[in-house]
């Protein structure tokens, strides 16, 4: 009995300690490693010789200051450029195309109903009727009151000027410090990330409308008469059925 223990023994010792055992448990490992690493390239995960994957960094996406991502870019955080405007801050007459005439009345309702144009302004930014005359008469009294005892035009900025900025985020329009930067490359070196940067738009916007109000409200109605329609041509179209005409049965001469 005891023989043949040690003989049950033996042979187990000689199996764990067998040669080929050993080399089959290395090569099956080998292989496991090889699968996980096929696994993760297909994955697109970086697999370290130990065969154990990395969890993927995540994306730094970043966000500008008005809500647009940076990854909009060619590259990945490169921002989407912005367009510019249809129409130069001093060009009152537009231009002579297919809005030329709407043009023209921009630039007479400027110079004679600011007020006017303004309301119209905001009531096709916001795309609903109504906010006409939520704004064309505060900007009235403003305008009355800065040239009743200032002799100017100085409060109606103040409440107009937002405005600008927010056509400016709506259709990713270029903004004065941008285009000052881009002409002179003076600006950039004093704005170091985006929100600052559109913190000094603003400020642009505002002194835009101070300075240059009358030709800022034309540039700005100039450029939704051309990238929306008026609220009120939005209307669905209504079908009205009319009850046939009376039929007279007539017998034939």
């Amino acid at each position: 009995m005891a023989n043949n223990h040690n003989n049950d023994t033996g042979s187990g010792n000689d199996s764990e300690s067998s040669p080929l055992l050993t080399n089959h448990h290395v090569a099956a490992e080998a292989e496991d490693e090889k699968k996980s690493n096929v696994d993760g390239k297909s994955n697109g995960v970086k697999v370290p010789p130990g065969g154990k994957s990395e969890a993927p960094a995540s994306a730094g996406y970043d966000w500008t200051a008005n809500g647009l991502p940076l990854g909009h870019g060619s590259v990945m955080g490169e921002p989407m450029g912005r367009s510019l405007w249809d129409s130069s801050l001093f060009a009152c007459l537009g231009r002579n195309d297919e809005f030329c005439s709407s043009d023209l009345e921009v630039c007479l309702l400027g110079g004679m109903a600011p007020c006017v144009l303004y309301g119209s302004n905001v009531e096709r930014l916001a795309s609903a009727p109504g906010t006409f005359a939520n704004h064309c008469l505060p900007y009235s009294g403003l305008y009355l009151i800065g040239n009743a005892f200032f002799g100017w035009n100085c409060l109606a900025p103040w409440f107009s000027y937002p405005s600008r900025t927010a056509i400016r985020r709506k259709f990713n329009l270029e903004g004065s410090f941008e285009a000052l930067n881009r002409s002179c490359g003076c600006c950039g070196s004093c704005v170091e990330d985006e929100l600052q940067r559109e913190q000094c738009e603003s400020s642009c916007d505002f002194a835009t409308h101070v300075f240059c109000h009358l030709c800022a409200l034309c540039q700005e109605g100039r450029e939704l008469r051309r990238r929306m329609p008026h609220p009120g041509f939005n209307a669905q179209p209504v079908l009205v059925m009319l009850p046939p005409g009376e039929q007279t049965m007539g017998r034939g001469a």
